[in-house]
């Protein structure tokens, strides 16, 4: 079988395993959220409230039926992508949650890739390129203190510094309630900005965005260090290195030409995984930076015992993750001709 040919039933093979995974991850956060302690007819009345009228809600919100019928009705709106209604935001759709909220996710999640891809394979280059000594011990540190150190206590600490005591950053927002915000079609407001020729909101929305993104990026970028720092180190004691070196090629170009285009290889195999864990690191960064994001959306329909909308935020980000793995794996094979399906 050919390589191309095998790449297809690759490709045509996680496109039939993501719907089971989508429908394994849907059922467990069903089953989940209705084990868990406390009554969403609670949240939405409130303790205190005659007992008459929270049997009406549970049975208008069709919450009194059997467990087995809430999850036969639920899968059947899922196949009709009907992710339901909110049952704290006034019956809000939550498609509709989805797009008010995600484009603020989305805008945090691509700067934080970028600081991490920057930093860490930078840090990961130095490392690897002067091997026992210094920088190579310090790169071993960094990897070790962001891949141990917890997110919210990294973020809380970025804001006790430079919020709250040099006040160089802001807290708690992504634009200035003062200025009109950037409209456009993308919802992402360094994009928006940009579309409109408006560089003042471009630069009020970076400002806004540097410490939660570098709080998550410089955490993430760990990943991405270790694994340039080990392969970059073992790439450069390879024999047709070694002969690069004999042949009188300058060792910068060594680092360019030989090494890091081998190194960099594993970066695209791990950027699935790093998507996903970017996706669960957004959700604490926006907890603690209140960012005004769909994973601070969903930490809040967790505590309000919203399900559809929980249930719909956790299949929508499942969804987001098989995509990006799928495509990071078809890219994967073509960059690398060795890999083998």
């Amino acid at each position: 079988m050919s390589r191309s040919t095998a790449l297809r039933y690759y490709i045509a093979a996680r496109l039939l395993l993501a719907p089971l995974m989508l429908w394994v991850i849907t059922t467990v956060v069903f089953l989940l959220l209705r084990a868990t302690p406390g009554d969403p007819v609670d949240a939405l009345l409130g303790p205190r409230a005659p007992q008459t009228a929270k049997d009406e809600i549970r049975q208008q919100l069709g919450l009194g039926k059997p467990l087995w019928e809430q999850y036969v009705d639920y899968m059947e709106s899922l196949l009709r992508l009907d992710l339901g209604k909110s049952l704290i935001s006034q019956g809000q759709s939550v498609w509709q949650i989805i797009q008010d909220f995600f484009p603020a996710t989305a805008e945090l999640a691509l700067f934080s890739m970028a600081i991490a891809l920057v930093v860490g394979i930078s840090v990961g280059i130095l490392s690897a390129s002067r091997p026992d000594t210094w920088m190579d011990a310090g790169g071993r540190l960094f990897g070790i203190l962001t891949y141990s150190v917890p997110l919210f206590w990294f973020g809380m600490l970025l804001q006790l510094i430079f919020s709250v005591q040099l006040g160089w950053f802001p807290l708690g927002t992504r634009f200035p309630i003062t200025l009109p915000a950037p409209d456009g079609p993308t919802g992402l407001y360094t994009v928006d900005s940009l579309l409109r020729g408006n560089l003042n909101q471009f630069f009020i929305a970076l400002y806004y965005l540097a410490l939660p993104c570098l709080s998550l990026g410089v955490l993430i970028s760990g990943i991405f260090e270790r694994i340039v720092r080990i392969n970059l180190k073992q790439t450069l004691q390879s024999d047709y290195v070694e002969a690069a070196r004999a042949r009188g090629i300058p060792e910068s170009k060594i680092l360019i030409n030989h090494g890091l285009r081998n190194a960099l290889i594993p970066v695209v195999t791990i950027l699935g995984l790093t998507f996903a864990a970017l996706l669960g690191g957004a959700i604490l960064t926006e907890v603690t930076f209140s960012w005004p994001g769909l994973a601070n959306r969903l930490y809040r329909a967790i505590a309000q015992r919203d399900y559809p909308t929980v249930q719909g935020i956790v299949v929508f980000f499942a969804a987001i993750v098989a995509v990006a793995s799928i495509a990071i794996d078809i890219l994967n094979a073509y960059i690398d001709p060795r890999i083998r399906y």
